[in-house]
C-alpha cells in the first residue's frame, strides 16, 4: 500500500518529513498545521481541516477527500505533487500577459471550491464542494517544455470542434505552448493513426462545422499502447473530449501514467448530447440539440395540423436519459405527448397512451408525439440475442422505438375503423448531432476549454472541467463516471412537462415506489429536502437515478 502523496519508496520517515508535509501543505493548499498523525488511514490534521491520505491499491486509487467545519468536504482533484516530489515552478505567463493585465484578482484563490448544492436549510451542513477552476500564480510547466495533445472519442456532439479551438488558442495565446498535436481517430489512433499539428491557423475556422476535424470512434482502447505511445511521443499533456465512457478510459490512463511517475496531465472534457453526465449543470452541445429539435417538432406539427386526424411523432436522442426529449418539448409548446425512459408508459387499456391520441384527435383534430430513443424498450418484442448485442463503446444496441410505435398506432386505429389518421414519422438524430454549436455552446465550449487548459499548467490531473452551479470547476473522473444523470420524474421540472402538455403520467401509483426514486433508501430530513444529490437551478437538472421502464 503507497501513498499516492509519495513516491512508491517512500518510508514512515519519509513521509513525515518536513520537505514532504511542505509539499502536502501545497497540495492540500493549506497555510498551517497544528498536529499531525498517521494512525489507521493516516488523516492529517490542520487548523479545522482534515484531509484523508488517499492509498493506492492495485493501482486505483481512493478519493482525495479535504474535510472542514460545519460539514465542509472538498473532493478534490489529483495534482503532480501527490506523486512527484520536488517539482519546480515557475510565475504564470498571464501575469505578463496584456490582455489580463487589467484583470483585478484574475487568478484564483487557492482555497476557491464550489458547492455542489446551492439550495440549503438553516441548518443544513456546508455539503460537497469541488475545486474551482481558473488560472493559478504558479505553474508546473515552463512553456516552451510543453507537448500537448487532443483526442476525440465516441459519437459526434455540437460543439466538438469549438472545443480543440479553444484549447489550442488558449496554450498558444495564454501559455506560449508551440506544440499541440490532434491525435486521429479516437483512442486508437495513438497507436494506429497519424497526427495532426494544431496550431491557431490550422482551427482558425474550424468552429463554424459540424463534427471534428480530427475524426472520432467507439472503442479502441488498450492502455498500455496509449500510455506508451504518449511517453514515446514526449507528450505531458492530454485532453482527451467525450462521454462518460470515454471518461472511463481517460481515469485509467491517468492511472497509468501516475503508476508509472510521469509528470503527464490527464484532463478531460465532458462530451454527451444527451446530457446524461453526472454533477455538471450540462454538457456542451445540449443547447443546440435542444434548438435544433425544435426544427423538426415544427415540421410534425405543420404535417399534423394540415390533415384530417394528423399525428406528428419525432424520436429524438436520449438513450436512457430524457433530457432532450424534456426541454425541446418545454421549449416548442407544441407537443402534446413526450415519452422518455424514465417515465414508465403503457398502451392499450384506460388510461393508455392509444386512449389518450384518439381523445387528443376527437378535441383538438391532430396531436404531435415526441418520444426518446430509449423510452418504452421493454415493451419492443425483442430477440434474447438482440438484448444482449452491445457496440464498440460497451452501450447496449437499442431497438427503433419510433418506428415500433408508429406501427403499433397505425395497428391500433385500423382495428378500430372508426377513425382514420394519418401519421408522420420524423427522426432527425444524426441531422441534430452533426450540426455546428449555437452561440450559447460556443461560449461554454469556450469556458471548458480554457479551465482545463488552466487546470493542466497549475499541475492538475485527472480531472474533468465542467460547470457545477454556474461555477467552472474540476470534478475527480470518479465522480463523472461513476453513473448516470436522469431525468428525476419526481422533480418540478417534469411535473412542469406534463403542466404544459396535459399529457396523463402513464403512470399508477405502484409506479412511483420509494425503490425506484431512492434506490431503496428512505430519504430523511424535511419534507422538502432535495433528492440525494441535488438539482441545480431549481430542479433544472436533477441528479438523481431513476429506475428506467
Amino acid at each position: 500500500m503507497d501513498s499516492i502523496f509519495a513516491p512508491k519508496s517512500s518510508s514512515t520517515s519519509t513521509l513525515s518529513s518536513p520537505a514532504f508535509i511542505s509539499r502536502f501543505l501545497e497540495a492540500s493548499s493549506c497555510r498551517k498545521f497544528s498536529s499531525l498523525t498517521f494512525v489507521g488511514s493516516r488523516p492529517f490534521r490542520y487548523s479545522s481541516y482534515s484531509t484523508t491520505f488517499s492509498m493506492v491499491s492495485n493501482d486505483v486509487s481512493k478519493p482525495k477527500i479535504i474535510s472542514g467545519d460545519f460539514g465542509y468536504v472538498l473532493e478534490d482533484v489529483p495534482h503532480f505533487t501527490d506523486y512527484i516530489p520536488g517539482l519546480a515552478t515557475c510565475s504564470n505567463p498571464l501575469q505578463d500577459n496584456p490582455a489580463y493585465s487589467v484583470v483585478k484578482q484574475y487568478f484564483v484563490h487557492v482555497d476557491d471550491s464550489v458547492p455542489q448544492k446551492i439550495v440549503a436549510h438553516k441548518d443544513s451542513p456546508r455539503g460537497i464542494h469541488f475545486r474551482r477552476a481558473g488560472p493559478r500564480q504558479k505553474v508546473y510547466f515552463d512553456s516552451d517544455e510543453v507537448h500537448a495533445c487532443i483526442v476525440t472519442c465516441g459519437g459526434l456532439c455540437p460543439g466538438l470542434n469549438t472545443v480543440i479551438r479553444e484549447i489550442v488558442y488558449s496554450l498558444y495565446h495564454m501559455y506560449g505552448v508551440s506544440r499541440v498535436l490532434g491525435i486521429e481517430g479516437g483512442y486508437r489512433g495513438f497507436y494506429a493513426r497519424n497526427t495532426i499539428a494544431l496550431t491557431p491557423k490550422v482551427v482558425n475556422d474550424i468552429h463554424k462545422r459540424g463534427g471534428t476535424i480530427l475524426g472520432t470512434s467507439r472503442g479502441g482502447h488498450d492502455t498500455s499502447k496509449i500510455v506508451d505511445s504518449i511517453q514515446d511521443r514526449g507528450i505531458n499533456q492530454v485532453y482527451i473530449i467525450g462521454g462518460d465512457g470515454t471518461q472511463k478510459g481517460a481515469s485509467v490512463i491517468f492511472e497509468e501514467i501516475r503508476r508509472r511517475g510521469l509528470k503527464v496531465v490527464v484532463a478531460g472534457i465532458p462530451k454527451t448530447i444527451d446530457n446524461d453526465i453526472p454533477v455538471i449543470d450540462k454538457s456542451f452541445g445540449f443547447d443546440t440539440a435542444v434548438e435544433e429539435a425544435q426544427r423538426a417538432i415544427n415540421a410534425a406539427h405543420v404535417e399534423a395540423e394540415s390533415v384530417e386526424n394528423g399525428i406528428g411523432l419525432v424520436k429524438l436522442m436520449g438513450r436512457y436519459s430524457g433530457f432532450i426529449a424534456m426541454y425541446a418539448t418545454l421549449a416548442s409548446r407544441d407537443v402534446d405527448c413526450c415519452l422518455i425512459p424514465e417515465s414508465p408508459f403503457y398502451l392499450d387499456g384506460e388510461g393508455g397512451l392509444f386512449e389518450y391520441i384518439e381523445k387528443q384527435l376527437k378535441e383538438n383534430g391532430h396531436m404531435v408525439i415526441v418520444i426518446a430513443e430509449g423510452a418504452g424498450q421493454e415493451l419492443l418484442s425483442e430477440s434474447k440475442q438482440s438484448r444482449n448485442q452491445q457496440d464498440a463503446s460497451g452501450n447496449k444496441l437499442l431497438q427503433d422505438v419510433g418506428l415500433w410505435i408508429s406501427q403499433r398506432i397505425k395497428d391500433y386505429f385500423s382495428r378500430q375503423k372508426t377513425m382514420a389518421i394519418n401519421l408522420k414519422y420524423i427522426d432527425p438524430t444524426y441531422m441534430i448531432r452533426a450540426v455546428p454549436s449555437n452561440a450559447s455552446d460556443n461560449v461554454y465550449c469556450t469556458l471548458l476549454a480554457q479551465s482545463a487548459v488552466h487546470g493542466a499548467m497549475a499541475g492538475y490531473t485527472g480531472f474533468t472541467s465542467g460547470l457545477v452551479n454556474g461555477r467552472q470547476t474540476y470534478i475527480p473522473f470518479y465522480r463523472i463516471i461513476e453513473k448516470q444523470n436522469n431525468v428525476v420524474i419526481t422533480d418540478r421540472m417534469w411535473a412542469r412537462l406534463l403542466s404544459s402538455t396535459n399529457q396523463p403520467s402513464f403512470m399508477s401509483d405502484k409506479d412511483v415506489t420509494e425503490e425506484n426514486i431512492s434506490g431503496g433508501k428512505k430519504e430523511e430530513g424535511p419534507a422538502t429536502q432535495l433528492l440525494d444529490n441535488g438539482d441545480c437551478a431549481d430542479g433544472v437538472l436533477g441528479k438523481k437515478e431513476v429506475s428506467s421502464v
